[in-house]
C-alpha cells in the first residue's frame, strides 16, 4: 500500500471536508459549514502559522490528515510545534500511515525550526498510546482546561 504525504492542497477541500466531519463525529462535536470555512481560512492564510498534513492513497484518495501549528515557548524564547488534529480513516489504520504521518510531520517541524513537537491525547485512547509511545516521550504534564464565561 503506497501512501503519499504532502501538504494540504485547495483542490482536496470536498475530500478533507468529509474526513473532518467522521473526526468530529468520532469526538461527538458538532461541526457545520462556519467551523469548515474557519479551519480552511487558517490552514490557508500565510499570516497564521496553522498548516496541514494529508495522506492520500495510491487512487490519490484523502485517507488522513493532521493540523499542527506554531506556539510560543517562552523559556526558550523560540517557536515549537502543536500538533491539534490527526485522524486515519479506519481502514488505513494499522497500515504504517500514522507512521508515515509522523515522520512527515518530523520533517516538516525540523523545516520549521521548531525544537520539538508536543501534543495531548486522551487517557483511554490506548490503542493511539502504543502508537505514540513508540516515537515520542510521555511528558509528565497533566492538562487542564478552564472555561471561559
Amino acid at each position: 500500500m503506497n501512501i503519499i504525504i504532502s501538504e494540504l492542497n485547495k483542490d482536496d477541500r470536498k475530500q478533507w471536508e468529509q474526513l473532518y466531519y467522521q473526526y468530529a463525529d468520532f469526538y461527538n462535536m458538532p461541526m457545520d459549514r462556519k467551523i469548515l470555512d474557519t479551519i480552511w481560512a487558517w490552514i490557508f492564510d500565510q499570516h497564521n502559522p496553522f498548516f496541514a498534513l494529508i495522506a492520500k492513497n495510491d487512487k490519490g484518495d484523502l485517507v488522513g490528515f493532521m493540523h499542527c501549528r506554531e506556539m510560543p515557548s517562552p523559556l526558550r524564547g523560540s517557536v515549537v510545534g502543536f500538533l491539534d488534529d490527526l485522524y486515519i480513516i479506519p481502514k488505513y489504520r494499522g497500515t504504517g500511515c500514522v507512521q508515515k504521518m509522523y515522520q512527515s510531520l518530523n520533517i516538516f517541524g525540523k523545516n520549521k525550526g521548531w525544537a520539538f513537537i508536543r501534543w495531548i491525547t486522551a487517557e483511554d485512547n490506548y490503542k493511539a498510546r502504543s502508537s505514540y509511545d513508540k516515537i515520542a516521550k510521555k511528558t509528565h504534564w497533566q492538562t487542564y482546561q478552564m472555561t471561559v464565561e
